[in-house]
């Protein structure tokens, strides 16, 4: 019985992995917020971009805006806001554009 608790378990979170690569993403304008970013993640905050692209969620709480508005906006492809915080989320999103990764 255990053995397929676990086994559904994995199935289940494989199964997220590509609805979470789909969600939609907001550009969040991060100059506000690019001292304390390029704090977290130890760099020149000369190298923190001015906008990273981040899911929804992500978005929501560093912005203070709904997540249910950004998503609405995100779905029709025109969602942005002005990060007034940073997270751990959003400080490795502007980490990995910085060496170049993928954003999201």
């Amino acid at each position: 019985m255990k053995a397929v608790f676990i086994a559904a378990a994995a199935a289940a979170s494989f199964a997220l992995v590509p609805a979470l690569a789909q969600s939609p993403l907001v550009n969040v304008q991060v100059n506000n917020v690019a001292n304390n970013i390029a704090k977290n993640i130890s760099v020149d905050v000369s190298q923190v971009p001015v906008s990273v692209k981040v899911p929804v969620a992500v978005a929501a709480t560093v912005c203070g805006v709904a997540a249910d508005v950004l998503g609405t906006q995100a779905a029709s492809g025109n969602a942005t806001c002005q990060a007034t915080s940073t997270s751990p989320a959003l400080d490795q999103v502007v980490l990995r554009q910085i060496k170049g990764g993928t954003q999201g």
